[in-house]
């Protein structure tokens, strides 16, 4: 026997009630989401999937814990982009050692694999690393790092190649290989939207290593010193200052 749901309830399925719902649902999963991030405790040290971040200047706010400027922080949206990430890694991660990769994402610990220098100053966590598989032209043991994209995201690093592509991603595989002493990294993009999959082998290079190594060690020195880097730009209007979090901050700075 159907049971009316809907009778005598006053409550209609669909429509502007049900949008109200959804909306206060997502409100709450939002709030809980950006709570539990101001509880987390802020780093300390530099990370070494930042290091690749062009702007010297906004590394020493981070590091600094510098405010952000007012509306510019995490969000719910973005807090469940990070979430959806970590998702969208273990789903990799099962699909590459069903193809017979032996891929280590922990140790015996049950943490990630990362290393510390600088007294602990610079500091780096990989998504894992695979030390035998099948023969696609790559020497193992190599690092393995994974990146959830959006459609437009993921086809400009099929195209362009990480480097060009991705930067800021390029410099942490090569920071990664050389302080986990691997002289390659396969680089797995999964797109979001459709689920495809790009793999890419990125070779270590020494000079590129020293150099992101030598800028590291630049930032922490002006943090302690509290001492700002010269701007990325000389204008506003640049297009990595209008989308920075530190934005206000850093223009109205007097240097």
């Amino acid at each position: 026997m159907w049971v009316d749901l809907n009778h005598g309830s006053g409550f209609v399925y669909g429509g502007s009630r049900d949008r109200a719902v959804s909306d206060r649902i997502n409100g709450l999963i939002d709030a809980a989401l950006v709570d539990r991030q101001r509880q987390q405790q802020p780093r300390d040290y530099l990370g070494g999937s930042r290091i690749g971040e062009p702007c010297h200047r906004k590394l020493v706010y981070e590091l600094s814990h510098a405010p952000v400027d007012e509306g510019k922080g995490f969000d719910g949206r973005i807090l469940r982009i990070f979430e959806a990430g970590h998702t969208f890694e273990a789903l990799s991660i099962r699909w590459l050692r069903a193809a017979g990769f032996d891929l280590r994402d922990t140790g015996p610990d049950g943490g990630q694999f990362g290393f510390s220098i600088a007294g602990g100053r610079i500091r780096g966590h990989i998504d894992g690393a695979i030390v035998a598989g099948p023969d696609i032209g790559i020497a193992w043991p190599a690092l393995w790092e994974h990146k959830t994209l959006n459609a437009k995201s993921w086809s400009d690093v099929v195209k362009r190649g990480v480097a060009v592509s991705k930067p800021i991603y390029y410099a942490q595989l090569q920071i990664y290989m050389a302080y986990m002493e691997l002289g390659a990294a396969l680089f797995t993009a999964l797109n979001k939207d459709t689920q495809a999959l790009h793999h890419e082998v990125v070779p270590f290079d020494a000079a590129e290593a020293q150099a992101l190594s030598d800028k590291a060690v630049d930032i922490i020195l002006a943090a302690a010193a509290g001492e700002l880097p010269p701007r990325v730009a000389s204008n506003p209007d640049f297009y990595l200052c209008r989308w920075c979090a530190y934005a206000a901050r850093c223009w109205s700075a007097t240097q």
